[in-house]
């Protein structure tokens, strides 16, 4: 069987202003998980589809994720001083792209709340329960550090599904029975 060869390309670019959209591609290329991170605010559960959150430091417990200053949520965001950052599953794509979409998507729902009252997603591979601990400028972007003050993980059996991955501007799955 003739297999084509591949041709190997590269770009290599200085970033600025007329190459954002080629940065933005490049960064796409880190397959990174997606989470919801959630709030109480006074307009009822506040939550925000992130795909940024990493973590810090295991002493003290620490994890950080970042917000645009243009979201239409970052003033409940960076305010808060207690949220929860929830791990989605494969199972949770609709969920995840609702939230995207529509800043008031939890608006209505009856939720469980956990004991700051912040409220909390079921279903999802982890839960960390988080106060504030720093926020730091970082271009259009501001970088939220949380102290992780509790976790909630799921151990389903006999698999724990898969998580909700986000790659070159697409939602897709690691699959763990593949390995």
């Amino acid at each position: 069987m003739n297999v084509p060869a591949r041709k190997e390309t590269t770009e290599s670019f200085v970033p600025d202003m007329s190459s954002q959209r080629s940065l933005r591609d490049a960064l796409g290329c880190f397959a990174t998980g997606i989470t919801i991170v959630t709030a109480a605010s006074t307009d009822g559960p506040a939550a925000i589809t992130v795909n940024s959150f990493s973590s810090v430091s295991l002493t003290p417990p620490l994890v950080l994720w970042s917000i645009d200053r243009h979201s239409a949520r970052f003033e409940t965001f960076t305010k808060v001083k207690h949220y929860a950052i929830h791990i989605l599953t494969v199972e949770q794509k609709s969920l995840c792209m609702e939230v995207a979409k529509n800043p008031a998507y939890l608006k209505d729902r009856k939720l469980a709340t956990n004991q700051h009252h912040v409220p909390i997603l079921d279903d999802c591979l982890v839960r960390f329960d988080c106060s504030h601990e720093a926020a730091h400028d970082a271009g259009d972007h501001v970088i939220i550090v949380g102290r992780v003050n509790q976790v909630t993980q799921r151990l389903d059996e006999p698999y724990t599904p898969d998580p909700l991955t986000f790659y070159r501007g697409q939602t897709g799955a690691i699959c763990a029975d593949c390995r």
